[in-house]
């Protein structure tokens, strides 16, 4: 019998943000449990398959072989609208010209 853990997958827009707290086997992956989750009945339009993904803010390259760890919450991550640098220049150039 292979034992069992407690690990979370999180999401978040904007306007609105899911924690889903499970319970996996000690050898899943962090696609199995983002799969597992079903974060997607609550965000249709995630692409749970190939939505980028990692462990507390650290980005995982295949999520199809990384297997969790005891309490680690997988963080699901969307597009950005603006480049981070880009939204600083803009943010620079606006208080500038105040």
């Amino acid at each position: 019998m292979v034992n069992s853990m407690r690990v979370e997958v999180a999401y978040a827009l904007p306007e609105k943000q899911k924690i889903v707290s499970l319970e996996v086997e000690e050898d899943c992956t962090v696609r199995d449990a983002v799969r597992r989750s079903n974060i997607d009945v609550f965000f249709p339009e995630l692409d749970v398959e190939n939505v980028k993904v990692g462990i507390f803010g650290k980005a995982v390259r295949n999520a199809d072989q990384q297997v969790l760890k005891e309490g680690e919450r997988v963080e699901l991550y969307r597009e950005l609208k603006v480049d981070p640098k880009q939204a600083r220049a803009n943010r620079a150039a606006k208080s500038t010209k105040s």
